[in-house]
């Protein structure tokens, strides 16, 4: 049961981290397309189904699954160290699926006021968030 349950959760990880990886780099174009033009109103189609057809699901998903291998595994598991460590970097991840999720709804309503490069430098957050997962979950430095 536990070798399905992970292989559930590293799908659902993938697809959550794709979604995580461009939806900023939709972001980028977005910002810089005229409001109202044809150009804005597809990026709006595009950014809000990645998010609510795939990032979001995704990430519910993957705490799902990783929660049930907590269960799986037993409370043995909160006396390793890269647990928390994990835990601490997946909600940070989810915080920066939130603030994702507020930008999404300023392009909607055209009231970003942010520029591409903004968008551009914050692209790097969820790759470094994701580095230090898998350190984490892999090494298991502590």
């Amino acid at each position: 049961m536990l070798e399905w349950v992970k292989a559930l959760h590293v799908i659902s990880v993938i697809a959550w981290m794709a979604g995580m990886l461009y939806l900023p780099r939709l972001f980028v174009y977005h910002a810089d397309a005229e409001k109202g033009s044809v150009q804005s109103e597809t990026f709006k189609v595009m950014e809000r189904r990645l998010y609510r057809a795939i990032t979001t699901p995704a990430m519910i998903a993957s705490w799902v699954f990783g929660l049930w291998m907590i269960h799986l595994y037993g409370s043995a598991i909160f006396a390793m160290g890269w647990i928390w460590l994990k835990l601490a970097f997946v909600v940070l991840l989810s915080g920066f699926h939130g603030f994702l999720g507020a930008s999404l709804k300023r392009f909607a309503r055209d009231d970003n006021t942010r520029p591409a490069k903004f968008y551009r430098m914050i692209n790097e957050v969820p790759t470094i968030l994701m580095i230090v997962i898998v350190i984490a979950v892999i090494v298991k430095p502590f």
